[in-house]
């Protein structure tokens, strides 16, 4: 029998003495997600700067803003939210917001698109542009736009001689087919005013290097979306092979556009509705640095009454496309250059009853420019107090070269510190200044640091090259030879006759060169006439300690700077000057899809006997302003022979084409911001190639053209003087129909004016007699005036070493020299100058249409 209850010990066992029985469920333990106080820093903490950064906002509410309970409880419940841990519930419901936010983005972005391909919805709307491009000559461009419209049932006419106007009702929508030559420019004109583009094949067509360099030249300026047709294919391929024919060149085609689905067949008529109705219903992606500027297709041209004798007033007719066309901005004409807008008319479409026809000009509303309207100006307006400034050559002021910041040997020598004293070893600082100069106590404790104080003084070096301050690694290592004497501190130099000394210097010139046929080490090294002094001769040129690292002093390039490179336009914040220009384009202006009327002044009456402009590009905010122009440019490997600096090429940077003489640097970015001058860009390599020209805001891609053969070199070519005015109309080059070859591509990068590109040159010796460290140099000078004037340059080989003039021997240019290890007799001494380059105006380039590729 169970006892109905447990006695305890001591108990008495009643059952009235024991509490009462009590049962409980079970049950989970309590989460460890406790409510805590909130932690109030003074401060912003990490986890609230987070909060703020991904824009989660607490509202504070001051005391004076609370004036009920409810106000009260609310900012009692906000106090309570922010120390409280968020459950999974509520970063659910974050997660879901920021989707939200995303699809409010992706909706934008559709109305945006949406809104810009209402302007070619309906039969009065603008008219899409189709660019026609043949791949060869046996295309018949206007046979294949009747095509395209027979397979539509449009009748139109297609004109023979120009542009053709198509309405298709089918699909409500008008389109513009512009024919393109086989013809380089003419092809890039079109194909940069294009919506559509349509490449047509021949049906024998063999894709050659003419063909692909036309192709490669429409990718990189920038292309819009492709079609490919076939003309004439059932009538040249027989049936079997049509399929296998066709593969062959969607093949071929799909190297330069990957994204090519198909490869129609003209022949084929559902192929061609099929491609119509995809011109007229599909959007365009269109081009961007095309779409960031207003640009508009011109109709008609009007020549007015002119204003003067030299200019006149023109009148364009067409439809604004891209962003709204701003009075208050230039606009540039191709081949004639940039120019001020007096007026703009927006055409507005009449009103129509039903019955009567419709009008297409009705009312007009006139847009003048404002106080605010950018003028012709390339550089800012020369000051009136002009400072004059003072040559820093070889003058009696200065007793040396000048080395980074200042001349050395000079009379204030203040700034260089006393040279080292011989003490006896433990000296103190105190104990060393009762010492004289002059006067020193002879003895074995005495001990002598110049070896030690020159090893220190040569580890200051730079780590790419020996030519630029370098030191490669294991150049501690190099060879050495023993030399002709053991004791040249003690033996006396004799000059040699004049006579001797000038068939030694021939003969040691002549098997120098023979040794640089077979290795090319020294590519900026030259000779100087011993009759010519070395110190009037590279005046200009100084020396560096380190290219990359060492100050360059702007001062001294006064007296050598062009008159207006201080009037060109320099910008302090490329990327937010860049962002605002953008913003400004799309406020304000006439609407995309108007018909306008543009008023240009101040035409040249000279261009009324050339060709027309086919298009009309707004130009943003300072871009018609003169600028020191970096392109980032990459030669095409395919070329045989390098470019030379200062050579004449075309490139085309947007809408416009500009002849320009570049020089080339090295790329990256230095402490110092100097660059190293490159004479050469070799193919396959990449060098910033800098001119004067206009501005244009962002990375815009850039055709790089060379006219003529880019397989010849012309050794005795010089390139033209340097020009003071920037781009001024006396100075453009005149019409030319020569072949242009695409030779490369380049980016615009930010435009400086304070990139300093250092030309090198290098004056080279030969060891005469070596002893240990000291070394007897010849044939780097050719007077001791030269050698005292040069002393304060770093000496380097070409194995590595490094060292300093000791002291002039003779007057035939002979010098001792110590460097931080022995040398070799083989070996080749040399010494830096660096001079600064200036970059040259460009010119607008005129070249006609006849570019034949």
């Amino acid at each position: 029998m169970s006892l109905p209850f447990r006695f305890k010990a001591g108990g008495s066992g009643q059952k009235e003495n024991m509490a009462p029985i009590t049962v409980t469920s079970h049950h989970h333990r309590s989460t460890t997600k406790q409510s805590h106080k909130p932690f109030k820093p003074r401060f912003s903490s990490k986890g609230a700067l987070k909060d703020i950064a991904k824009g989660r906002t607490f509202t504070h509410v001051s005391d004076e803003n609370i004036t009920t309970d409810s106000d009260l409880g609310r900012v009692k419940s906000l106090g309570e939210d922010r120390g409280k841990r968020r459950t999974p519930h509520q970063q659910v419901m974050s997660k879901l917001a920021r989707r939200n936010q995303a699809k409010q983005l992706r909706v934008h972005h559709h109305e945006k698109k949406d809104n810009e391909s209402t302007i070619f919805q309906g039969k009065d709307s603008a008219a899409k542009h189709v660019a026609i491009v043949p791949l060869s000559l046996k295309v018949d461009v206007h046979g294949f736009i009747k095509q395209l419209n027979d397979s539509v049932d449009v009748t139109d006419e297609v004109s023979q001689d120009g542009i053709t106007r198509v309405k298709v009702d089918r699909f409500k929508r008008n389109l513009i087919y512009i024919p393109a030559t086989l013809d380089l420019i003419s092809a890039l004109d079109v194909c940069r005013l294009a919506d559509w583009v349509i490449i047509v094949l021949s049906a024998e067509q063999q894709i050659g290097e003419e063909e692909d360099q036309l192709i490669r030249a429409l990718a990189l300026q920038g292309i819009t979306n492709v079609l490919c047709f076939v003309q004439g294919h059932n009538e040249a391929i027989s049936a079997p092979k049509r399929t296998k024919h066709v593969a062959q060149l969607k093949s071929e085609m799909s190297r330069h556009f990957p994204t090519l689905d198909k490869l129609s067949v003209l022949d084929n008529q559902a192929d061609c509705a099929n491609a119509v109705r995809s011109l007229c219903t599909a959007t365009s992606k269109g081009i961007r640095w095309r779409d960031e500027r207003s640009w508009m297709l011109i109709e008609n041209l009007e020549w007015r009454a002119p204003s003067d004798q030299d200019s006149c007033t023109i009148a364009l007719t067409g439809i604004v496309r891209g962003k709204p066309l701003n009075p208050d901005r230039l606009v540039h004409l191709p081949g004639w250059g940039d120019f001020r807008i007096g007026q703009i008319m927006e055409i507005c479409p009449g009103t129509t009853q039903k019955g009567q026809e419709e009008t297409m000009e009705g009312v007009t509303k006139r847009h003048n420019p404002s106080e605010d309207q950018d003028d012709l100006l390339a550089l800012a307006p020369e000051e009136m107090e002009a400072e004059e400034v003072t040559s820093t050559v070889a003058t009696d002021t200065h007793k040396g070269v000048l080395l980074d910041d200042h001349h050395y040997f000079s009379d204030d020598n203040s700034h260089i510190p006393p040279p080292p004293k011989r003490l006896p070893k433990g000296t103190s600082s105190y104990q060393a200044a009762w010492f004289l100069d002059d006067v020193s106590d002879s003895g074995s404790d005495i001990v002598d640091d110049e070896n030690e104080d020159a090893d220190v003084a040569m580890e200051e070096v730079f780590s790419t090259r020996p030519e630029d301050g370098a030191d490669p690694l294991g150049s501690m290592d190099a060879a050495t030879e023993a030399g002709h004497s053991e004791h040249p501190d003690t033996e006396m130099h004799i000059d040699r006759p004049a006579e001797e000394e000038a068939e030694a210097i021939e003969e040691f010139r002549r098997s120098r060169k023979n040794e640089a046929d077979d290795d090319i080490e020294f590519p900026d090294e030259i000779e100087l006439h011993p009759n010519v002094l070395a110190r009037e001769r590279l005046a200009k040129y100084r020396g560096l300690k380190n290219l990359r690292t060492s100050e360059w002093n702007v001062e001294a390039d006064a007296p050598y700077q062009p008159s207006d490179y201080s009037r060109l336009l320099q910008i302090a914040d490329y990327k937010k000057s860049k962002h605002a220009a953008i913003r400004e384009a799309v406020a304000g202006g006439i609407p995309i899809g108007k018909r306008v009327e543009v008023e240009i002044l101040n035409v040249p009456i000279s261009r009324m006997g050339s060709s027309q402009p086919s298009s009309m590009f707004g130009l943003l905010r300072h871009e018609h302003k003169s600028t020191v122009v970096n392109l980032n440019m990459t030669l095409s490997s395919t070329l045989s022979e390098p470019i030379r600096s200062k050579d004449e090429l075309v490139v085309q940077i947007g809408p416009r084409r500009f002849t320009i003489n570049p020089i080339f640097s090295a790329a990256g970015n230095t402490p110092n911001n100097v660059h190293k001058f490159d004479r050469y860009l070799y193919p396959g390599r990449t060098a910033i190639a800098t001119f004067i020209g206009p501005l244009t805001w962002g990375s815009v891609p850039v055709l790089v053209f060379k006219e003529g053969s880019a397989h010849s070199h012309e050794p005795g070519h010089e390139a033209p003087a340097l020009l003071d005015a920037m781009a001024t109309d006396e100075h453009e080059t005149t019409d030319k129909t020569s072949r242009l070859l695409l030779i490369g591509t380049a980016t615009t990068v930010p435009p400086s004016s304070l990139r300093v590109i250092a030309k090198r040159i290098i004056l080279t010796g030969h060891p005469y007699k070596i002893h240990k460290k000291l070394v007897t140099i010849r044939y780097m000078f050719f007077n001791k005036e030269d050698v005292a004037w040069f002393s304060a340059l770093p000496l380097w080989t070409k194995r590595g070493r490094h060292g300093f003039i000791k002291e002039s021997l003779g007057t035939h240019g002979y010098f001792k020299a110590t460097f931080d290890g022995k040398i070799n007799p083989m070996d080749a001494v040399g010494v830096s100058l660096y001079k600064r380059v200036w970059p040259r105006p460009s010119r607008l380039w005129k070249g006609e249409r006849g570019s034949r590729i």
